[in-house]
């Protein structure tokens, strides 16, 4: 079922590129809602039999490259699981968004099932070539969406820039990759045999290497400073539908892959490096707020926001490798709160991101001043955005507070003023949205030169069906967490045991 789930879509994408011409556009985009709708049916059915104390579960291995040491081994565990899902629900609200689009459909519709077929396939590998074939998709594949259905001519030259930077990256997660390989006896790519031989204990200045290679093509994934430069015009000049996809699922690959690779298999170089990883978040958590507070382009902001809540991950995982002063419920706390932070953003930030969209849909611009007022027109829009901001700021009752919680407690202990320098992102994030809410919908208007507010319309039925149920998730987790921390947190437990090994 695992595999039906992946590629899924895959399939759909094949039909509808050899359909004749005839088929409507409309019908394209029935077919995609439909098959969404099936896959994330069918994550239900795997999350109602998923075992959460059994560890790997709904394996499937088989010979693909034997005289490499490459298999097709996928299977998911709660690491991966809520990434699955998270990945399902958002291409979902993505194809609902999408159903007035009219430019190229069927081509629009072909990317977006190829783009969750490979984000699907990267959470679920258990080979690193299996993840890295998928890693390397998934550029491809966002290349032409931004390049295609961005903004105007400058899109073509963010998605070069986006292409180049992170393709240099997966280069260096290869290499890395290629170091594993070469150490373990037998030569093997397979991520679970690696993580019980632990390859390269012992190796010094090699393995510290391999783990570099690897944070490097990560952290260029994920973004963290000083590796985001990519990310802002990659976002703003991509169509809504992108931005969401990119912001909430393809940001995850890299902060997935250090609890899936980087952590399980170098414990020894991951306790070493530590307080570098540490570091690079709470650099990343301050910088990216900061940045964020000074833009005056609203999906600009969110873009840099993203950085500020992929640095809170990467802290949690450095804290998660840092052994004096903590002990294994706090680094399994933290560990717990990466993961459920990675949902939690792909969540807010992807209904944020489509949020944005809605705005450049009225008056064709992002800049929050021409907006000024927009309340009184637009209520449902207000509302709306105004829950999405204050769950991205996370106050309680939202996921966001419950990661962020995790993230804290689980990092104080360990590294105290490091965790004290990132709890500032909160204030800063705090200000950030209030200063964007106050900016786009109090007030009276200020431009009307730009943008008449009484003539745009407020939130319709495929948008909202889109943007409302990614925040009810994040309400519902924020309430009643337990269903979803009961799946991560016996798989946070077995990460942070193999650190500590």
């Amino acid at each position: 079922m695992l595999t039906a789930v992946t590629f899924l879509p895959l399939l759909a994408c094949a039909v509808l590129s050899l359909w004749p011409r005839t088929l409507s556009d409309r019908t394209c985009l029935w077919v995609w809602i439909a098959t969404a709708a099936t896959d994330l049916a069918l994550v239900c059915v795997l999350w109602a039999g998923f075992d959460t104390g059994a560890g790997m579960q709904y394996e499937q291995r088989t010979r693909w490259i034997p005289s490499a040491g490459v298999g097709y081994h996928v299977g998911v565990d709660g690491l991966s699981l809520p990434l699955v899902a998270l990945t399902c629900l958002l291409f979902l609200a993505v194809a609902v968004y999408s159903f007035r689009e009219s430019r190229r459909v069927r081509s629009y519709v072909c990317l977006f099932l190829f783009l969750q077929t490979v984000c699907l396939g990267l959470f679920v590998a258990l080979d690193l070539i299996l993840f890295f074939v998928f890693f390397d998709l998934s550029i491809v594949g966002m290349f032409f969406v931004i390049a295609g259905w961005g903004h105007g001519e400058r899109a073509r030259a963010a998605a070069l820039k986006f292409f180049l930077y992170t393709f240099v990256g997966s280069l260096a997660l290869l290499l890395g990759f290629i170091g594993l390989y070469l150490a373990a006896d037998p030569h093997t790519f397979d991520i679970t045999d690696l993580t019980r031989a632990d390859p390269l204990a012992g190796r010094g200045a090699y393995a510290g290497l391999v783990l570099l290679a690897l944070g490097v093509g990560l952290a260029v994934k994920t973004p963290t400073v000083p590796f985001h430069t990519w990310l802002p015009p990659a976002h703003t000049e991509a169509p809504a539908t992108g931005s969401a996809i990119l912001a909430a699922i393809l940001l995850k690959m890299g902060t997935y892959g250090f609890v899936r690779i980087a952590m399980p298999l170098l414990p020894g170089s991951w306790r070493a490096y530590a307080l570098v990883v540490v570091i690079v978040g709470t650099v990343s958590v301050v910088y990216g707020a900061l940045v964020a507070l000074a833009q005056t382009d609203f999906k600009r902001m969110i873009a840099y926001t993203s950085v500020n809540h992929m640095g809170y991950v990467v802290l949690a995982v450095g804290a998660a490798g840092t052994l004096a002063g903590t002990d294994a419920q706090a680094r399994s706390l933290a560990v717990t709160g990466a993961v459920t932070q990675m949902v939690s953003h792909g969540l807010i930030t992807g209904a944020l991101f489509l949020l944005s969209g809605v705005l450049y849909d009225r008056g064709r611009t992002y800049a929050m001043d021409a907006y000024s007022g927009l309340a009184a027109h637009t209520p449902r829009f207000a509302g709306v955005t105004a829950v999405a901001a204050f769950a991205g700021l996370g106050i309680p009752g939202f996921s966001g507070f419950i990661a962020e919680f995790q993230i804290f407690t689980g990092s104080l202990a360990s590294r105290t003023i490091a965790t004290a320098i990132a709890v500032t992102g909160i204030l800063l994030t705090a200000a950030l949205f209030l200063r964007a809410l106050r900016s786009m919908f109090l007030g009276v208007p200020r431009l009307p030169q730009t943008i008449s507010v009484h003539g745009v319309s407020d939130l319709r039925g495929n948008e909202g069906l889109s943007v409302v149920p990614l925040l009810a998730v994040a309400l519902v987790i924020g309430v009643v967490p337990r269903w979803l921390l009961d799946v991560i947190e016996p798989a946070g437990r077995t990460l942070t045991d193999l650190v500590a090994r």
